[in-house]
């Protein structure tokens, strides 16, 4: 099978300096840091890399999410698989945006990394890059992240430990497979098809993301809407629970056509508004739950949904519409 690896940079084919420091080497020693994790790899598939970046994550911006869709959609019809090699620090936000940005994958685009770089003895990228195109060739199709053990769905993917080498977990969701001696996909996984996949890209990074904590007043986040920001993405409590004099922010918010989402600050769970009267208050002026999405899920979508529209009610209908997996909605 023929699999295609978009090269993007990352921990894995980093190097330490003399400092001390892990930096990304020049972009034909980090290419072939990046192929020589595993000479062997020619007996699972036939790998081509197309350079995208070499960077470290923390840079990766929407305008690489673009490029990376038009390579995968350019040449979809060459290759039986897709590999990304990506920092860890910003994959899932990558992952999230691949999906909505390639609508009806009928192929697996796995994005991979690791914690240490890969020319260390106890390094994971060996294991992370292989196990990645192992999964690039099988009977699985959409936005995947392979990391350690775990087979997760892109748009579900979180980052959940900066030194772990399981470093992500898939948000109110179970894996859609897991790395044993065999790939064991669960049942629920998408299989490959024929469909021609649509290309959905644009992301729009004017979004704010406020957290709410005790005694914070709302004037500094009232002061941010009055700066002309395209959306509002709110880290309240529980089940999207606020303090009383948060509701003001939704009225300004709704005065001035600001998309609000809320979204808590639990990592396990979804919002429920409608259970408490401070939070019923905020839906009736115009809140968007976010349900059971993970955060790096909700900042994409919206990114990828204020490209698309700016009325808040067309706002909330995107993010409330089931793309990829990647949030269950309670009406």
């Amino acid at each position: 099978m023929n699999v295609l690896v978009l090269f993007c940079g990352g921990t894995l084919v980093m190097e330490e300096s003399r400092h001390g420091v892990w930096q990304v080497p020049p972009r034909e020693r980090a290419i072939q840091n990046l192929l020589s994790l595993e000479p062997r790899l020619s007996e699972l598939a036939q790998l081509e890399v197309h350079y995208v970046d070499n960077i470290d994550s923390a840079n990766i911006t929407p305008d690489h999410w673009d490029r990376m869709i038009d390579e995968i959609a350019s040449r979809y019809a060459a290759y039986d698989g897709f590999v990304v090699t990506h920092g860890t620090d910003t994959m899932a936000y990558t992952a999230s945006a691949l999906s909505f940005g390639l609508q009806d994958l009928g192929k697996p685009v796995v994005l991979t990394g690791a914690q240490i770089p890969g020319r260390f003895i106890e390094t994971d990228a060996r294991r992370n890059f292989v196990n990645a195109v192992r999964v690039a060739t099988a009977d699985i199709a959409g936005v995947l992240v392979v990391f350690d053990r775990e087979v997760l769905l892109g748009a579900r993917a979180t980052k959940v430990s900066e030194s772990k080498l399981s470093a992500f977990q898939s948000a109110n969701r179970p894996h859609v497979g897991e790395i044993r001696v065999d790939i064991r996909l669960h049942q629920t996984a998408k299989r490959r098809h024929d469909r021609p996949v649509r290309v959905e890209k644009g992301f729009d990074p004017n979004v704010i993301v406020s957290t709410l904590f005790p005694g914070r007043s709302p004037k500094s986040i009232l002061e941010i809407l009055e700066t002309g920001i395209g959306a509002l993405i709110l880290r309240a409590y529980g089940t999207g629970n606020l303090a009383s004099h948060h509701v003001e922010i939704m009225r300004r918010a709704g005065e001035l056509g600001v998309p609000v989402v809320v979204t808590s600050q639990c990592l396990e769970g979804a919002t429920r508004m409608g259970r408490y009267e401070v939070g019923k208050q905020a839906l009736d002026l115009g809140a968007i739950e976010a349900y059971d999405m993970s955060m790096e899920c909700i900042v994409t979508k919206l990114m990828w949904a204020l490209t698309r529209t700016r009325e808040p009610a067309e706002i909330r209908e995107i993010m409330h519409t089931d793309y990829c997996g990647e949030v269950t909605v309670r009406r």
